[in-house]
């Protein structure tokens, strides 16, 4: 694979080429970016897969949705539907089936993360009061939310120059980093690193929570944040288990505990890693991001489930994952008409050196500086 990758070089060259001619065109105002006078976030990064910007987006939710009618609005990526779309609650679910059963229209529904995509399901099941909206067109989509939402959350939306969002928040992975910052397709970088420029706040995602003061300079001087921009460093918070309806569950895992670990994520690595700190015993079930989990794959699993000799086992799934399974194949999977025993792990964000506040005062300045304008331009 690495050496596939030098050999997509001159793609990612061409790839780079087109990528900085678009930027360009956007800087000078030769393609229209539109701004909005109602508070935008953008919750973005610059690599392809996850840097954390689900519970980014999650943590925003929790600081604003008192105080102000919020709505996030996400492209719904691996969705079967197109166009504009809010999620229903279920009451309005089951009135639209009967609706449609009784004026004799086929009654064939999507799961919701098929409706609507993985992270805006989520976001919906974890926050049904609040409006979750998906649009390719995200000013199309703007226009529609704002007609009655003080604010919008745009979740994974850095690169979508039509809208010029008013705060702008950008992810690093901390456990990527490191790493070569190669273009699509021999790397992982939708854009170029110099793109981090549009952001005003920089966050180092996933790090981990004894990393050292010596350690966060040498980081921040990798990012070289601009004078303008504020620099955070978070680390992944790992909830207690749930079922697959959100009810808490009373489960430890320790060190007698085998985990079947179900997860088809962009990178499984910290969970991995804060699992093995509680059990050797992890059987990794890994599928690329965003795959649409099938009977034969949860069949596979069951199997191997069932085989396990372990007395004291689990099967533990991400909040994101769990958006992609059947109830009826967790069913099928169980042994005496009992469901497979699938628990997920949910994750919230926490900022270190004690700089929520700091963070939480700027969101918090900027909604309140422009709840009270209502135009585009």
């Amino acid at each position: 694979m690495k050496y596939l990758r030098w050999l997509l070089l001159p793609f990612s060259l061409l790839y780079g080429l087109v990528v900085i001619m678009r930027n360009w065109f956007y800087d000078a105002g030769l393609f229209k970016s539109y701004k909005f006078t109602k508070p935008i976030i953008s919750v973005g990064n610059l690599e392809v897969g996850g840097a954390g910007k689900s519970p980014m987006t999650e943590y925003l939710i929790r600081l604003l949705k008192s105080d102000y009618k919020l709505a996030t609005l996400s492209r719904g990526y691996g969705r079967k539907t197109k166009g504009y779309l809010v999620a229903e609650s279920q009451e309005s679910r089951v009135k639209n089936q009967e609706e449609k059963k009784d004026s004799g229209l086929s009654t064939q529904d999507f799961r919701l993360s098929q409706k609507i995509g993985d992270e805006p399901a989520q976001f919906h099941q974890k926050f049904p009061d609040i409006a979750v909206a998906v649009c390719e067109d995200r000013v199309a989509g703007l226009i529609k939310l704002l007609l009655n939402h003080d604010l919008i959350l745009m979740d994974d939306a850095y690169q979508h120059r039509a809208v010029t969002p008013g705060l702008s928040i950008l992810l690093f992975d901390y456990t990527r980093i490191n790493q070569p910052h190669f273009l699509l397709p021999a790397g992982n970088m939708r854009e170029p690193f110099s793109g981090r420029w549009r952001a005003q706040v920089i966050i180092i995602s996933k790090c981990p929570a004894s990393i050292t003061h010596d350690e966060q300079v040498e980081l921040a001087h990798k990012i070289e944040p601009l004078p303008y921009q504020q620099l955070f460093f978070t680390s992944i918070a790992y909830q207690g288990l749930h079922d697959l309806n959100g009810n808490e569950a009373d489960i430890t895992v320790d060190k007698d505990t085998t985990v079947f670990l179900l997860t088809g994520i962009a990178n499984p690595q910290p969970l991995l890693q804060y699992l093995s700190n509680n059990t050797p015993n992890i059987v990794h079930h890994n599928y690329p991001d965003h795959h649409p989990f099938t009977l034969k794959n949860i069949a596979k699993l069951a199997a191997e489930y069932a085989a396990h000799p372990s007395q004291k086992k689990i099967i533990i799934t991400t909040e994101k994952d769990a958006q992609r399974l059947e109830e009826s194949w967790l069913k099928q999977g169980g042994q005496n008409d009992e469901k497979l025993p699938v628990f997920v792990m949910p994750i919230q964000v926490e900022f270190l050196n004690n700089s929520g506040s700091q963070f939480d005062k700027i969101v918090l300045d900027y909604v309140r500086e422009h709840t009270k304008d209502h135009s585009i331009h």
